[in-house]
Formats: C-alpha cells, sequence, structure tokens
C-alpha cells in the first residue's frame, strides 16, 4: 500500500501541475476574446483563426481540469441518499462508482479518441473554416484530458481503499483553511453548527 500511495502522490502532483496551468488558459481564452470583439467592431476585421483558438482553449480547460476537479472534490455528485450514510458508507460508494464507472467510461474515450487525433495529425486536417486552424491540437486534448482523469480516478480509488484500511485520513476530508475556521466559528455563535 504504501508504494501505491506514493504512485498516487505522484499523479496528484501532476493533476495540480496541470490543473494550476489549464487556469491561465481561461485569462488568456477571455483575452482573445475580447480582443477579438474590440478588433470586431472597432475595425470590421474578423478572424476565423481567433473564434477556433477560443474553442481550444475552452476544450482545454474542460478537459485538462477534470483530473484537478476530481482531485479537488469539486466533480457534480447527487448526493440524495449517500449523503445520509456514514463517511466509510460514502467511501464505498464511491470505490463503486470509480471502478465500475468512471475508470471504464475514461478508458474507453482515450482509447476511441486515440485513433481520431492520429488521423488528423498524420493528415494535417485543417478546420473547414476559411483561415481556420489545424485540427489536430484540439483532438489531442480529448484522449490526453481522459487519461488525465483515468489517471486521478485511480489516485482517488488508491486513497479511498487506503482511507478503509486505516492507513490515511479521510481523503474527502476538505483541508482546514483559516476561511473554514472563520465559517465554523461564526456557524457555532450562531448556533447552526
Amino acid at each position: 500500500m504504501h508504494a501505491l500511495l506514493r504512485l498516487s502522490g505522484l499523479i496528484d502532483a501532476l493533476t495540480e501541475r496541470v490543473g494550476r496551468g489549464a487556469r491561465w488558459l481561461i485569462l488568456v481564452t477571455v483575452l482573445i476574446s475580447a480582443g477579438n470583439a474590440v478588433v470586431r467592431y472597432a475595425f470590421h476585421w474578423s478572424s476565423n483563426a481567433l473564434l477556433e483558438i477560443q474553442w481550444y482553449l475552452f476544450a482545454a480547460v474542460f478537459l485538462l481540469s477534470a483530473g484537478y476537479a476530481l482531485k479537488h472534490n469539486q466533480h457534480v455528485r447527487i448526493d440524495v441518499l449517500a449523503g445520509r450514510l456514514s463517511r466509510r458508507a460514502q467511501t464505498r460508494i464511491e470505490i463503486f462508482g470509480t471502478v465500475l464507472f468512471l475508470l471504464p467510461m475514461a478508458v474507453l474515450i482515450v482509447w476511441l479518441s486515440w485513433p481520431v487525433f492520429v488521423m488528423s495529425w498524420q493528415s494535417g486536417e485543417v478546420s473547414a473554416n476559411a483561415n481556420g486552424l489545424v485540427l489536430w491540437p484540439a483532438r489531442a486534448l480529448v484522449p490526453a484530458g481522459f487519461a488525465l482523469l483515468a489517471l486521478q480516478g485511480a489516485s482517488e480509488l488508491i486513497k479511498r481503499v487506503a482511507f478503509l484500511l486505516g492507513r490515511i485520513p479521510d481523503p474527502a476530508e476538505p483541508p482546514v483553511t483559516p476561511e473554514r475556521e472563520l465559517v465554523g466559528a461564526i456557524l457555532k455563535s450562531r448556533g447552526d453548527e
């Protein structure tokens, strides 16, 4: 289990680095979008390449940040029933969902999207729009993003099993931050806790 937890730590570090890098793509996307709008309305000039790069960057943010969202427990979930269960029961449900749904889906999408990327790259596929961009970088984002999601899913699986075995604290427990302490103190003083 020690070696698996070390592997999980390496995957977490990779996910953290990619996720933090993807944050900057949001700023780049906003700047390109704003610049494109200014140029279009001020100078009556537009470029399909500028529009397409915005789509590429949005896709990059979404696909490259999926594992980051999973690592930080910020992914979408429906806790109607599971929220009433013990933390150990919730962890078992998360393990079940990861093994039966998340990992097979992510691996299948990587497997199916890889040949599409390779074909696009080998053929030098270009957008059908005038002055459009090459498509292979956008097509590469799909297998890359889902591979990162699968890796993070494996890391989360390792951590959840280690938690059930009593080797580590609950990985879903948010870290204690000054903000969380302040909210807890306010709720406690109001009697809402």
